[in-house]
């Protein structure tokens, strides 16, 4: 059987669902995705700003790749509802990158890190993604949030430390060492953030007009505002960073070391397999919420692609946000239309509101992250081991 040239080329898919959801889109459903879109990108200026400066980048670093990420993620992407951006479970491995090989490099992993996504999801890997186990998910899940959570403790106790190692035992020892240089004002701050932000939902039913506002920005805005007023001897973003630059950041490729380049690889891949798997797993959780089945090699793509355009303008590692996508979904978004004018909020708050960001506390950053550090472990599943095989609990555990 002769087979034609065409035949012989593989065929490299590439359609966002944002083509699918535009024959017929009118102005209600845009009213709809305005207002999602409204609420996450709300949402996701304090997270960005915390899950940056948690990984040792700035916080303007944060809102620029939840801007450029996020925009890109839901244009191109094969979900309708799916929010992009910096999440959690990239603290870890960022922050270690940028300890052992500096800002630069993170960036240039980044890239390597997109090109690899690109290329899974042009030869169809998403659909083998999905047969990962659930025990391997659940504990490098759960194991992740306990990483996150000891990475805040210099922040939420305002402990002295020049420089923090990436190894989680040294990070540890570091720690334990710099217990005397606990500052008490940080300490409190951060514990009073810590208990509005557990209590917000209780505070917001007893306070309708709380309910239209996230807690997380909440939280950061009373805090913000103490500071400001009453002059807190506290880290700011302004104190540590020197505020976030108001406008458009330089664009340009990273520096690249060729010295440095081939060591880049591993670390790359590991930010694109966890980028994968958690972009994935959020498009699948928001398939159950609004009926509908995402593409994974185009969501491969589109992460891929955000994950190189990113690091043009500063940013980092981006990938599917399950609680912004949560967030999305129950606010009514159901287009990506919604994650496009989430991006475009962030930009709006960046080219307006930034000279106000030097006030925000640190130690309120700290405690926005300690929170989701707790939300994403799936500690429930600890109390039904006994019903799991010994292969099944070992997987987990390790």
């Amino acid at each position: 059987m002769k087979t034609t040239p065409h035949s012989a080329t593989p065929h490299i898919p590439f359609h966002p669902k944002l083509l699918d959801t535009l024959p017929g889109y009118g102005r209600a459903q845009f009213g709809q995705d305005f207002s999602a879109g409204l609420t996450v990108g709300v949402l996701a200026l304090p997270l960005a700003m915390a899950f940056a400066i948690a990984s040792g980048m700035s916080p303007s670093a944060g809102i620029w790749t939840a801007i450029v990420a996020g925009l890109l993620i839901s244009a191109l992407g094969g979900s309708r509802v799916q929010i992009g951006g910096p999440t959690g479970a990239f603290i870890p491995i960022l922050y270690g990158i940028v300890a052992e090989y500096g800002v630069q490099n993170l960036l240039v992993a980044t890239l390597l890190a997109g090109a690899m996504l690109v290329a899974m999801g042009a030869f169809r890997l998403g659909t083998l993604i999905r047969f990962i186990p659930k025990p391997v998910v659940i504990g490098f899940t759960n194991g992740i949030a306990v990483v996150i959570f000891m990475a805040q403790i210099k922040d939420f106790l305002g402990l002295q430390i020049a420089h923090l190692p990436g190894e989680f035992f040294g990070k540890a020892k570091a720690l334990v060492a710099h217990l005397d240089t606990l500052q008490p004002a940080t300490l409190a701050l951060s514990v009073a953030s810590l208990l509005v932000l557990l209590s917000w939902n209780r505070l917001a039913r007893r306070y309708k007009p709380l309910a239209r506002l996230p807690g997380p920005l909440g939280v950061l805005v009373l805090a913000t505002l103490a500071n400001a007023l009453l002059n807190l001897p506290v880290d700011t973003i302004g104190s540590r960073f020197g505020g976030i630059p108001q406008g458009l950041p330089p664009i340009g490729l990273p520096e690249v070391s060729l010295e440095t380049l081939g060591k880049l690889i591993s670390p790359a891949l590991t930010i694109a397999l966890l980028g994968a798997i958690e972009s994935l797993l959020s498009a699948r959780v928001a398939d159950a919420a609004i009926d509908d089945r995402h593409d994974p090699n185009q969501e491969l793509i589109a992460q891929g692609i955000a994950n190189l355009v990113a690091p043009l303008f500063g940013g980092f590692a981006a990938t599917g946000a399950i609680a912004r996508t949560a967030t999305n979904i129950r606010t009514g978004g159901r287009t990506p239309v919604a994650g496009i004018v989430h991006a475009l909020v962030l930009l709006a708050i960046v080219l307006v509101l930034a000279p106000f960001a030097r006030h925000i506390p640190l130690a309120t950053l700290s405690a926005i992250v300690v929170v989701v550090s707790i939300n994403m472990g799936e500690w429930h599943e600890f109390q039904t081991l006994i019903r799991y095989s010994p292969a099944y609990r070992t997987i987990l555990i390790t």
